[in-house]
């Protein structure tokens, strides 16, 4: 994994790395902890409640059967440390807080952040404004031990939980400073049938990748639908 990449589609092997899930007993995070196990990948997910980590362990356990790896449940700094790679999933207000509290444990892991700073009014989604600039930013700044990649963002935690689909039909922007650790991101998000990982710049440019979520909800609600994106030429 450490060679130098020949071509931005040659990216390493990723299927031994077991995946750490902060905030993994919400649906974004169960979801994508479903997926990564159906993969074959070592699950752990996180919470503050360690019983509450469990549960939600075996409720996505229940639902890979057979076909993939039993995912585990931990508190939150089991997960971090034990972890090869940690994706940040947990709701906005509790961002800052969380990875404040784990920066011992995440120094010098890649760190995932997929959160989306949004608020909802009568009028629907929208983004809210984040002092560093977007919350892959704030992890940055928080995380200076870590090697943080945003990636995640626009993935519909329904379809990711729905065992109907079998095809997560989406690209997934993945943005950091550190191509080594966007090559890994973009390749552990092919490990998801249908999905691709595409590097979308530095994370600099996070801020209207994470506010793009609020277009999508908009979307959704219109049509009734999960929508993802699709990168078009590359």
């Amino acid at each position: 994994m450490t060679q130098q990449q020949k071509t931005p589609y040659d990216l390493p092997d990723v299927s031994g790395l077991s995946i750490g899930i902060l905030g993994g007993t919400g649906d974004q995070g169960k979801g994508l902890a479903r997926r990564f196990a159906l993969a074959g990948h070592q699950v752990i997910i996180g919470s503050r409640n360690a019983e509450r980590a469990r549960q939600a362990a075996d409720e996505i356990g229940s639902s890979v059967g057979h076909g993939g790896a039993t995912p585990r449940g931990a508190e939150n700094a089991a997960a971090a440390t034990e972890a090869d790679v940690v994706i940040i999933a947990v709701p906005w207000d509790g961002h800052k807080a969380t990875i404040e509290s784990l920066r011992t444990e995440l120094t010098g892991k890649i760190v995932i952040d997929c959160v989306n700073p949004m608020g909802f009014d009568k009028q629907g989604a929208f983004a809210l404004p984040v002092e560093e600039g977007s919350a892959a930013q704030q992890a940055a700044v928080v995380l200076a031990g870590s090697r943080v990649v945003a990636a995640f963002h626009h993935v519909s935690a329904v379809l990711l939980l729905d065992p109907s689909v079998e095809l997560m039909d989406l690209d997934v922007l993945v943005l950091g400073e550190d191509r080594e650790a966007t090559d890994l991101v973009q390749a552990l998000a092919g490990r998801i049938p249908g999905m691709r990982g595409v590097y979308a710049g530095r994370l600099r440019n996070a801020h209207q990748v994470e506010a793009l979520t609020a277009n999508l909800i908009s979307i959704n609600r219109r049509y009734k639908a999960h929508a993802g994106f699709r990168v078009t030429d590359v």
